[in-house]
């Protein structure tokens, strides 16, 4: 079977509405294509076991674990991978990466109230609500944060092809 394996990234502040975002499109998505989502924890603090079960005592002894259950596997490992480990180990039409802002991916950045600049380099479109107006000279395109199908649209045209 032949993938898309199209990539795109999205990025903004915390509470923005990326984490939101990106849900409606792999749910959108996954009615017709095969997805991965990639997050970025950039402060490590995401919590991926409970102490006391199995899969937290075989990693806590430094093996690399994968846990199977009849409606998911789970991986977790010691090693840092990088974003392109991840997407030569998997297969996917669609890749949606929350953060990462380091790695080269067409971007969406995602802003409610007003839009930090910050983001704007790393940005190649923007989505955003009614609560934000926009420059004239702003050279990116500008997508409505609640229209689901247009960003999808915008997603089919820019995303990056990753793997053959």
């Amino acid at each position: 079977m032949k993938y898309l394996s199209k990539a795109v990234a999205f990025s903004g502040p915390s509470g923005s509405g990326k984490t939101t975002l990106i849900e409606k499109l792999a749910k959108t998505l996954t009615q017709q294509y095969k997805v991965l989502v990639i997050k970025h924890d950039p402060k490590d603090k995401a919590n991926f076991d409970v102490k006391g079960k199995d899969s937290y005592k075989f990693f806590n002894t430094g093996a690399d674990t994968v846990v199977l259950s009849p409606t998911r596997t789970t991986y977790f490992s010691h090693q840092k991978r990088e974003v392109k480990d991840i997407i030569n180990m998997l297969k996917f039409d669609y890749l949606l990466v929350e953060g990462l802002k380091e790695i080269e991916l067409p971007r969406i950045s995602i802003f409610r109230g007003k839009i930090e600049t910050e983001y704007l380099p790393y940005s190649d479109a923007i989505a955003i609500d009614n609560t934000i107006k926009i420059k004239s000279d702003l050279k990116l395109d500008v997508l409505n944060l609640n229209d689901t199908k247009t960003i999808l649209k915008w997603i089919n045209k820019n995303a990056k092809v990753v793997k053959s």
